[in-house]
């Protein structure tokens, strides 16, 4: 039964009407991104009406969940678009393995990084950015946020799974559960339980754990693989080729997590408010991505199938719908967060003028160049999910390693502060220019299908 309803999803997926399948796998993408991002944002928001150097301490710490989830979508990615075109290709056995196999890896990543994160806590907070006046802070977050990494990157996984195969409304619940629940917990913890900070890191904690096991359970479910440990395989042809096609994700989601800490010292030597002010800046610019690339991960598994089936045309009319759409939709917000950048800064840190000012300057820099991310994050998504590694990887390691790190470097010592707010804009605009040529060459090769 489950193999039928297997070949019954691949076909609904290679037919349907292109444009109509994008948006009904993206509604509950988006919602989840956006969810997930907003539950980011809350541990920012409550933490904010501690202290500034608590706020500052939470984006710190934020460059070490960026490598956690880094790992997730390493081995989730790597192993999803694999999934999605084996199914393509009717290969339903060698689906569940990459399956079994990129979840165990994930796991077991994860608490390599829960031991290691623990035994090293006070080096791990000053190579993240932690100073002086943040390291208390930074120590209360970090250890109790190791804590819940083995289900934070096996849940990454599991959300990547669902959504190749065509369920993102499976991964929707388990997301958004978890993040009602972030939500909630946060105020109650930090404020009527008095636990502070240590409080907005147990509620992270928590909702990510209670998304892992939601998740779990949507396995085998709708047509979805059944998750079995009994499926992993320690062949090197299956792990190599998840680690192949999972390596962009790595360079896109680890170069994040370095280039936030290289922002954090370089935003140090202008003291704690600069640092927080960036925080809230990269929680923002988080958060109104969130929409797009839950638009591009509705793109993916309609992408992946089809090219898994040699439907080539669809691939096509497939990215240049969602370029198009995309570019509009982040044009309209970035006009909306350019003119109202100061509000938005104060939500997070009312009542200090330091921050706000650093982090309205740096927010509308971002904004000037927002809708460049239409085409940046779908041809990543489409190279990636096609299993052009090589082009994919470059792609993802544009925007926050190659560029954004030698420029948040340099800049700083011919601008100042002023060169710290305005590296990831010029970062955007270098990265899309190398990244038009590496598309369009593929987009070409989509004129005809396989069977054409």
């Amino acid at each position: 039964m489950q193999v039928m309803g297997q070949e019954e999803k691949v076909k609904y997926m290679t037919t349907a009407p292109v444009r109509g399948l994008v948006c009904r796998l993206a509604v509950p993408t988006i919602i989840s991104m956006l969810v997930t991002s907003f539950y980011n944002m809350a541990d920012t928001f409550f933490v904010g009406k501690i202290n500034t150097s608590a706020t500052a301490a939470v984006g710190v710490v934020f460059s070490l969940m960026a490598m956690i989830q880094a790992v997730g979508f390493f081995f989730g990615q790597g192993s999803g678009n694999i999934i999605s075109r084996k199914l393509g290709a009717q290969e339903y056995e060698e689906a569940s393995v990459y399956a079994a196999t990129g979840f165990g890896c994930a796991f077991a990543s994860g608490v390599v990084i829960l031991v290691l994160g623990l035994i090293f806590l006070e080096p791990l907070s000053y190579i993240l950015g932690s100073t002086e006046t943040i390291l208390p802070y930074t120590k209360q977050y970090l250890w109790i946020i190791l804590l819940g990494a083995p289900f934070m990157t096996s849940s990454l996984v599991l959300n990547n799974q669902l959504r190749y195969q065509g369920s993102a409304a499976y991964a929707m619940v388990g997301i958004v559960s978890g993040a009602v629940l972030n939500i909630f917990l946060d105020p109650f913890l930090i404020f009527t339980c008095r636990m502070g900070i240590s409080g907005a890191a147990i509620a992270t904690v928590s909702s990510q754990v209670v998304s892992f096991f939601l998740m779990l359970a949507g396995t085998g479910k709708g047509g979805n693989i059944k998750l079995s440990l009994h499926n992993f395989s320690f062949s090197r042809d299956y792990i190599g080729s998840i680690m192949k096609n999972g390596f962009p994700s790595l360079c896109r989601q680890g170069l994040a997590s370095f280039s936030v800490m290289a922002l954090n010292h370089a935003a140090a030597v202008y003291g704690d408010a600069a640092i927080a002010g960036m925080s809230i800046v990269n929680r923002v610019t988080m958060f109104a991505n969130s929409a797009l690339i839950g638009f591009g991960q509705g793109f993916q598994p309609v992408c992946g199938m089809n090219y898994g089936a040699g439907r080539y045309k669809r691939v096509r009319e497939a990215y240049w719908f969602c370029v198009k759409y995309a570019f509009f939709f982040l044009l309209a917000v970035g006009v909306v967060s350019f003119v109202g950048a100061e509000q938005i800064i104060s939500v997070f840190r009312k009542g200090d003028p330091e921050v706000t000012a650093a982090g309205t300057l740096a927010l509308r820099f971002q904004m000037v160049v927002f809708p460049l991310g239409s085409w940046l994050v779908m041809c990543n998504m489409m190279l990636q999910s096609i299993g052009r590694s090589a082009k994919a990887s470059v792609v993802a390691a544009a925007r926050q390693g190659v560029f954004f790190i030698p420029l948040v470097m340099i800049l700083p010592h011919f601008f100042g502060f002023l060169g710290v707010q305005m590296c990831q804009m010029w970062a955007d605009i270098c990265a899309f220019v190398l990244s038009v040529p590496l598309g369009i060459s593929v987009l070409k090769e989509f004129r005809k299908d396989r069977e054409g």
